[in-house]
């Protein structure tokens, strides 16, 4: 599935290190509120477990260039009883700031929306993350509310925002649709 600019693939093991990489990147640990790195054991032990779960998780690519190139991991936490599901979204450090988190954000609401049926797809992001939440908003989630001093950002406590996006407000070109029914698109 893609756009013009970013698409999504299977999650890779051959991409571990690539992964693992991107997540010991201060920006990223400050933006998770993490507060230690991990092993590329660890993460290479990790890796084989998230590939037997039942998260759904992409690799985001970088698509506007000659060849695709590997820029983030998307995941969708679904929970089928309630027809709802979780959003988490990693970038490269030289991917971010261009877009593609928007983009691939996007592609995954579509995934979510039109393949597994979901009617609300929430997620978590720091108040501080002024890039993140803007990201987000411009795929579609809106604020739902927040968690009062539930998270740090650069040592200091801060909210945890808490965005949604619903199936029903879900509009413009779908990559799902056009691949199912190119005539309704």
């Amino acid at each position: 599935m893609k756009d013009d600019t970013c698409g999504l693939g299977p999650f890779r093991p051959d991409l571990v290190e690539t992964y693992w990489r991107w997540e010991q990147d201060p920006a990223l640990l400050v933006g998770y509120g993490r507060q230690s790195p991990e092993s590329l054991e660890a993460r290479t032990e990790g890796m084989a477990h998230q590939l037997r779960g039942e998260k759904i998780r992409f690799t985001v690519y970088d698509v506007s260039g000659a060849e695709p190139v590997p820029v983030g991991v998307a995941t969708l936490l679904p929970d089928h009883q309630v027809r709802t599901a979780e959003y988490v979204v990693m970038l490269a450090p030289e991917a971010r700031g261009r877009g593609l988190g928007s983009a691939a954000t996007r592609l995954v609401l579509d995934y979510a929306f039109h393949v597994v049926n979901v009617r609300m797809v929430w997620l978590k992001v720091l108040a501080p993350n002024v890039g993140g939440v803007k990201a987000y908003e411009k795929a579609g989630f809106r604020k739902a509310g927040s968690v009062r001093e539930a998270g740090y950002w650069l040592g200091e406590v801060c909210d945890e925002l808490i965005m949604d996006s619903l199936a029903r407000d879900f509009g413009g070109p779908s990559a799902v649709r056009a691949l199912v029914a190119p005539e309704r698109e």
